[in-house]
């Protein structure tokens, strides 16, 4: 699952911040199942560890 969203968040980096970020939120929303996302927000509750800052901002804006 860290993989999988830091893999996303690298696709995005070249883009300008906020762009960015809303591409992996995008990203999360169309094509993650329900359960995923459910489990990065949990897995970000618990400090996110190993997350890309992108991948890291986006979950939160899942919240």
């Amino acid at each position: 699952m860290v993989h999988r969203a830091n893999q996303i968040a690298l696709f995005f980096a070249g883009y300008p911040h906020d762009e960015a970020v809303a591409g992996v939120t995008d990203h999360f929303k169309k094509f993650w199942e329900r359960r995923m996302r459910d489990q990065i927000i949990a897995y970000v509750a618990h400090g996110g560890k190993g997350l890309h800052e992108l991948a890291l901002e986006a979950v939160k804006r899942l919240q």
